[in-house]
């Protein structure tokens, strides 16, 4: 017998399994919540735009999650031995970017930056760097638009080199302090290997690629020449970065003394290279080539991938085509919307002032109304548009409420919102030749949320198949990890064989209804008039769209 661990690390918690390699069965678990600040988010009251995270909480929920799952597993496997763990993978959320010293601390931990919100990790959903994107996407589209021709043509001020540049302009010294900056999902890996200088650290093609604007088409990193344009010292980091990063058939270390104690396991066990979460958690949903995998959480990441040897499009509006990205040898896609269940959460608890079960209810009333019966539709912006506009500062609507419009009908409408955003990535990339045979959805909402997921299917017009993981992201740390360790210690030497044995499928499906589809094509032809109008895509005239709602809305009724 032959386990590994996945740790996963979400936007709320950090969480923990062991598997076993022969068939993929989650026999240990543990998750901790980060403690530090509202939901373990770092927020400013003046600035909602601002989200960091305390990476102490990142080690914290290292230990205590690794610690937990290896007890669990002790109770659930009377085979299991922790001498029998041969690898260890880390998936985290990105771009996550933390400013370390020169012996790969992170700043925040020392004394001397002890509550400045600078110093902490900059959470992906941190958008306070909006104009240094928008100058980055106008220097590259003047002086290097192949750079941003690879991640769709516009940079997000939820990536990595916005992020620095802001944090220089508005805390220089943080920046000055700063010997280097680690993606959180390198940054652990390094930690459990004991590395202390951040040049020496392996980092990911997953990371690099999507966030940093990393090719080996044009060397690496961006030029220094380009990176002076937004700042010398911007230019100046390059240096204390990296020259070559690593896919997932490369390991990131090997599990030092000091976190081998820390962990209760052996020292010397493999550690996975890091990437993000939905890459891995692609790879724990199965992922091929003509299959989308959408990891439905507080935000939703859709990935896909496409041999190497095949040319792919450049698509505008995604979040990048990189090479290795999610598997060795593919291209990985990523795309995604900003906020899915962080709107669900906004209305639950921000606007009707409920708690946990106040889903559970708003749920069952809405199913009791008919597509296009409650006569609302809703743009999926409040948290800005990830794909595939790429713009931070749109924010949501709802058209079409009247004096007896309800909590259910405006909870459904949200929820169907974030179905056309997701009609409208699936359309983009289907309209550059990425083929889409099968979609695979994975995380709380997909598993738990069977309404949701038939509207899905019913927008799209896609079956929509749930991953077998409630932990899919962990789980694919865990298959790169059985990979990495090869068949002779028990894993596999290809991650084909490793998905086929330690990857599966819930038995339930949501096959579109035909009926429903027909309401919902009318309903997202009167949601792209908003998408585009407000999206500033195009000038038009909504004047018909409250009318038109209205219309479909007898109709249902009638």
């Amino acid at each position: 017998m032959a386990y590994t661990i996945g740790v996963d690390y979400g936007t709320n918690s950090v969480r923990g399994i062991v598997v076993r390699c022969s068939d993929g069965a989650e026999i240990g678990t543990s998750v901790f919540n980060y403690p530090a600040g509202e939901m373990g988010i770092l927020l400013n009251a003046s600035d909602h735009n601002l989200a960091r995270q305390h990476p102490g909480d990142y080690l914290a929920g290292l230990e205590f999650t690794v610690v937990g799952a290896v007890s669990d597993a002790k109770q659930s496997d009377p085979d299991f031995s922790v001498d029998a763990v041969i690898g260890i993978g880390v998936d985290s959320t990105g771009s996550s970017p933390i400013p370390v010293n020169q012996s790969n601390e992170a700043l925040a931990m020392k004394p001397e930056f002890q509550g400045n919100l600078a110093a902490e990790c900059w959470l992906w959903k941190d958008h306070t760097s909006v104009e240094e994107a928008a100058k980055i996407t106008e220097l590259g589209r003047k002086h290097r638009p192949h750079y941003l021709a690879k991640c769709g043509n516009t940079y997000s001020s939820e990536w990595f080199w916005s992020k620095l540049w802001h944090c220089l302009n508005v805390a220089p010294d943080v920046f000055d302090a700063a010997y280097s900056w680690v993606e959180l999902c390198d940054w652990v890996p390094s930690i459990m290997a004991g590395v202390k200088d951040p040049k020496e650290i392996k980092r990911g093609v997953c990371a690099a690629g999507h966030k940093a604007l990393y090719a080996d088409d044009w060397g690496g990193l961006p030029d220094k020449e380009f990176l002076s344009m937004l700042n010398p010292k911007i230019a100046d980091l390059k240096d204390r970065l990296y020259e070559k990063v690593y896919d997932a058939s490369e390991k990131a270390g090997e599990l030092c003394s000091e976190w081998a104690t820390h962990l209760g396991l052996p020292e010397g066990v493999a550690i996975a290279i890091g990437e993000f979460d939905v890459h891995y958690g692609a790879i724990g949903a199965g992922v091929d080539e003509g299959t989308l995998v959408k990891v439905i959480g507080t935000s939703t990441c859709d990935c896909g991938v496409v041999k190497a040897d095949k040319e792919v499009a450049d698509i505008p509006g995604i979040c990048g085509i990189v090479k290795g990205s999610i598997l060795p040898g593919y291209y990985g896609i990523e795309a995604g919307q900003s906020a899915v269940g962080d709107i669900f959460a906004w209305f639950v608890s921000h606007v009707c002032k409920g708690e946990a079960d106040t889903h559970i209810a708003l749920t069952r009333q809405a199913e009791a109304y008919k597509p296009g019966e409650i006569g609302l539709l809703s743009l999926d912006w409040n948290n800005g548009n990830r794909t595939i506009l790429v713009d931070p500062l749109l924010t949501g609507l709802l058209v079409g409420q009247t004096l007896h419009t309800s909590q259910a009908e405006i909870y459904r409408a949200l929820i169907e919102g974030t179905a056309f955003g997701a009609r409208m990535i699936l359309e983009r990339i289907e309209s550059f030749g990425v083929p889409v045979s099968r979609i695979v959805c994975a995380g709380g909402i997909a598993e738990k949320n069977s309404m949701l997921m038939q509207i899905y299917a019913d927008i799209t017009g896609r079956e929509m198949l749930i991953s077998g993981s409630s932990q899919t992201c962990a789980l694919g740390s865990a298959v790169s990890a059985a990979v990495l360790a090869g068949s002779a210690l028990g894993g596999y030497d290809d991650f084909e064989t490793a998905q086929a044995k330690m990857t599966r499928l819930k038995d339930v499906s949501y096959q579109p209804n035909p009926d429903s589809q027909a309401v919902y094509n009318k309903l997202f032809e009167l949601y792209k008039q908003l998408h585009d109008a407000f999206g500033g895509v195009v000038e038009s005239n909504l004047g018909g769209v409250m009318k038109d709602l209205l219309v479909i809305k007898e109709r249902a009724r009638s």
